[in-house]
């Protein structure tokens, strides 16, 4: 039985101990003739602590392996040497042959494996980006755009719908933004928006992504193709943004409601690994920016719109018209330019903010005639074209006191105003009172049931209020419907005077 290292070390002990073999045997709980096996390895000069391997059926044919493996640079599978080999008179199982191929594999690796120089990153000089699979928010994927400053590494990640051009340019502006100032180059994948060819190797660069580096006073570079390793810093960007935005059953995200929901977790994403210490570096990346920024040139102070799409102003109503139809935007952009495209069957609306260009809206390509209003875009005011609510102003003390009441008190009053209810102050007055003696909640919850019975007369809400307060619900209430009265009929005049 063969022994470990520390067997060994152990026996040979024993002997230095003892000078003799029946001794040492005793000591360490072997043979004396393993004692003298290993002593007699040592004192040759050797290794005591090398597995000495026996002599297979597969060793006349190693050679041969090797050379199968070499040709198929590492390649070939094991059952098929064995075929071969069998063929050749081997005699010995298949499981033989697939240690012999995995070792001659692994040797062949360790010959042919890839080494790296390591980069240093040089202040103001390289940033890169890449983009990754988003999760899906309402059946619809996204993406994320994740940028990376080398020196510094300062990480930007963006989720956005899609990948064009558009997109991508209003991306590294915002990207730009972020880091307050430009790097010299900007190396990303080899993707159609950036690289429309390749000729004798060399990338043929997008006539639009030229002038945006132009505009920014930066120059795009492209890894090798099919070789994401050419750029392993933002390749890790991607991992991290990934692994912590989109939900698993690893970090128990839970799924995104809207955009807004994932815009949000990415920027207190970047705020987190950028405030935190780096790993190699051991300083939180936004102090090494302050420090990067004196390498970094300045930004121009409007962005390359080129690919952005038309011009436009956003008007008071919130709309902007484009194609004789007009869609909507956010309040916060009425009054600025932003830029209108269409990508497929979409109308994308980009603007300004602080941190560079985003995606102001997002609609489906409509037709004149038909406007596209988002009603999200309109928090303030109501939906559909029915009369607007009229926000209630109280002006007097009285008015503010009632009010204050609650929910209740604001639909009574609007109920009573709509139907002209008389004396209507009066009423509101004794609301008060009776909210003093028995509670506003009370006498809230009359008010609603008393709005929604159409009860409106002197007495009614006190006692409603009153069977409230014996424990019935407010859909006990009997509402008022002139289908039935309990006052006498006057069936019996009918053959008066005849």
């Amino acid at each position: 039985m063969a022994k470990s290292d520390r067997e060994k070390m152990e026996i040979l002990e024993a002997f230095d101990l003892t000078r003799c073999a029946w001794s040492a045997g005793r000591l360490a709980g072997c043979d004396p003739k393993t004692v003298s096996h290993y002593v007699a390895i040592r004192d040759a000069g050797g290794d005591p602590f090398t597995q000495t391997r026996r002599p297979r059926l597969v060793d006349r044919y190693v050679d041969k392996i090797e050379e199968w493996v070499e040709h198929t640079h590492g390649h070939i599978r094991a059952d098929v040497v064995h075929d071969r080999l069998v063929a050749m008179s081997f005699t010995g199982d298949e499981r033989t042959t697939r240690r012999a191929v995995a070792e001659a594999k692994e040797a062949y690796a360790a010959g042919h494996r890839r080494t790296y120089r390591p980069w240093v990153a040089e202040p103001g000089m390289w940033a890169q980006y890449d983009w990754g699979q988003g999760p899906t928010i309402c059946g619809r994927p996204t993406c994320l755009f994740c940028a990376w400053l080398a020196w510094s590494r300062f990480r930007v990640v963006i989720p956005t719908w899609d990948r064009t051009l558009g997109t991508t340019l209003s991306c590294i502006d915002t990207m730009l933004r972020r880091f307050g100032a430009a790097p010299t180059y900007v190396l990303s994948d080899n993707e159609k928006v950036l690289t429309t060819d390749r000729v004798a190797g060399l990338a043929v660069r997008h006539p639009t992504m030229v002038a945006a580096g132009r505009h920014y006073g930066v120059v795009f570079e492209t890894c090798v193709p099919y070789d994401p390793e050419t750029k392993g810093g933002v390749e890790a960007t991607v991992k991290i943004a990934k692994a912590d935005l989109v939900p698993t059953e690893s970090n128990l995200r839970e799924g995104y409601a809207s955009f807004s929901e994932l815009v949000a977790a990415a920027a207190a994403f970047c705020d987190t690994v950028n405030a935190r210490p780096h790993a190699e570096t051991r300083r939180p990346p936004a102090d090494l920016l302050a420090v990067e920024r004196a390498q970094l040139h300045v930004l121009p102070a409007e962005a390359f719109t080129a690919a952005l799409g038309e011009s436009r102003l956003v008007r008071d109503d919130q709309t902007v018209r484009f194609g004789s139809v007009r869609y909507s935007t956010p309040k916060s952009f009425v009054g600025s330019q932003v830029f209108v495209r269409v990508e497929g069957d979409e109308v994308v609306i980009v603007g300004r903010a602080a941190g560079g260009l985003v995606e102001a809206a997002r609609h489906r390509l409509s037709t004149p005639g038909r406007p596209s209003i988002d009603d999200s875009h309109y928090p303030d005011h109501p939906a559909g074209n029915g009369p607007p609510e009229r926000k209630l102003r109280p002006q007097s003390d009285e008015e503010k006191v009632f009010l204050a009441i609650g929910a209740g008190a604001e639909r009574w009053l609007r109920e009573a105003c709509a139907i002209g209810v008389a004396r209507i102050r009066a009423k509101m007055a004794t609301a008060t009172e009776l909210a003093t003696l028995l509670g506003g909640e009370l006498v809230d919850r009359a008010l609603g049931a008393a709005a929604a019975a159409g009860r409106f007369a002197d007495g009614d809400l006190a006692s409603i209020a009153e069977h409230l307060r014996a424990g019935a619900a407010s859909g006990d209430v009997v509402i008022a419907d002139q289908s039935f009265s309990a006052q006498t009929g006057t069936s019996a005049w009918q053959g008066f005077g005849r």
